[in-house]
């Protein structure tokens, strides 16, 4: 499990382990947090595409689906 500091989010950079649409490598654009300090938002975007979406941010936990970096 990747352990993640939702306060680190921003501009933190992911690989995705099984590729769809060719899209590898994102980077977090985009966080809002409500009054508690918790994550409400969270937009991902694909390097090569610029295409982006809303993401659940817990989701990059899972070491299956995501690691941390580039690589």
């Amino acid at each position: 499990m990747n352990q993640i500091n939702p306060r680190k989010l921003l501009n933190s950079k992911w690989t995705a382990v099984k590729p769809v649409n060719k899209e590898k490598h994102f980077i977090i654009t985009e966080v809002e947090f409500d009054e508690d300090g918790n994550v409400i938002y969270c937009l991902i975007e694909a390097i090569m595409s610029k295409r982006d979406r809303s993401i659940d941010w817990r989701e990059l936990q899972n070491e299956e689906t995501w690691r941390q970096g580039w690589k």
